[in-house]
């Protein structure tokens, strides 16, 4: 199981066993799970006792918020409430969906305690460049903004189309697409003062090509949404940001929230590390031909998540990613991940696009 000082697993291990009681209780409890119960041999709500119970759960099966209604995740305790429906993933059919109230701003407010004010000023205004539409981002990114005393503009990018056009070998297209979202994104920078910018690591290189985003008057840039090797990071913050905008790396979903980065990039050689905001979310790296169980310290395997929130129980779910098993640090003392790629990409050519 991860490693973390004592104090730190007792607190996930309250936390744990807390949000399993909520989710197993006729009182608060959540459908699926209620109904879950009945087909195994033990009780969740009284004989889980610490997270080296978590085992005894499956891995989540995330086919489920394609085929179940949504009623059978809403918490008995929010039932008196309207909910917000976000979509989480999907090139082609049916796309994943999740319900939810306030986890988003609980958790981006949690990650605003990272950011300094020096390159995320209050009072500014930020752009994101990336998908909006039915997406979790696009709310998170704009209460992150607005918590922080700023607001801001978008531009849209629908992520499924340019992995369609990519998987279909329509390169030319793709490109007028990604050159149709950087006009729009290089038109607002020129005309408004913007001091922080959230995007794509190639809508970022690609924006970095037209103009200087230091002249630009930019501060601070979030980047996320496909894989940054040790060498594409080092070029963006030498090249694009000229090492002088603070670079914030960024890995998360709308099923986990949003993990922090260890903020010694230099010193690591440029190898990000990602550590999940426990308690509110796990991350493991699991061998992927034995998933109980965790893999040595840099070595890779597959990225587990639970979501532990009282809007979502989410035990053991695997991740299409892979990652490093990285040591705890003094910010964050537990696991990290690192180097994080889509899952099997060593074997395989995997279709990112821009996104």
């Amino acid at each position: 199981m991860t490693t973390a000082p004592q104090s730190d697993r007792t607190d996930l291990d309250t936390h744990f066993c807390e949000m399993v009681r909520w989710h197993f209780s006729e009182e608060t409890g959540t459908p699926y799970w209620l109904d879950w119960q009945k087909t195994v041999d033990w009780d969740p709500k009284n004989d889980v006792t610490s997270l080296a119970d978590l085992v005894r759960f499956p891995h989540f099966d995330g086919e489920l918020l394609r085929t179940e209604p949504h009623e059978r995740f809403v918490p008995r305790a929010y039932l008196d409430r309207p909910y917000t429906i976000f979509e989480t993933g999907g090139t082609t059919g049916m796309p994943k969906q999740r319900v939810g109230w306030d986890d988003y701003k609980i958790d981006y407010e949690q990650f605003s305690a990272s950011l300094s004010d020096a390159s995320f000023p209050p009072g500014g205004h930020w752009l994101m460049v990336g998908p909006t539409g039915p997406r979790r981002l696009r709310l998170a990114i704009e209460h992150l903004a607005n918590f922080r005393g700023s607001s801001c503009y978008f531009v849209d990018l629908d992520p499924r189309w340019v992995k369609k056009l990519i998987k279909t070998k329509l390169f030319d297209q793709a490109k007028a697409y990604m050159t149709h979202v950087v006009d729009q994104a290089e038109l607002i920078l020129k005309h408004r003062k913007v001091t922080a910018l959230f995007t794509t690591p190639k809508l970022l290189e690609e924006l970095g090509d037209r103009m200087s985003l230091v002249e630009a008057g930019i501060k601070g840039v979030f980047c996320g949404g496909t894989t940054m090797t040790p060498q594409s990071t080092r070029f963006i913050c030498e090249e694009i940001l000229e090492d002088e905008i603070e670079f914030v790396p960024t890995y998360g979903n709308t099923l986990m929230g949003l993990a922090a980065h260890r903020r010694t990039l230099r010193e690591d050689n440029y190898s990000i590390t990602y550590y999940a905001p426990q308690p509110r979310a796990l991350l493991r790296v699991v061998d992927p031909d034995a998933t109980d169980t965790v893999v040595d310290y840099e070595q890779w395997g597959r990225v587990e998540l639970t979501t532990l929130t009282k809007e979502f129980f989410m035990p053991r779910f695997l991740e299409r990613d892979e990652a490093l098993r990285r040591a705890p640090c003094e910010a964050y003392p537990w696991d990290g991940v690192a180097e994080v790629r889509p899952f099997g990409a060593q074997a395989a050519t995997i279709v990112e696009g821009v996104y």
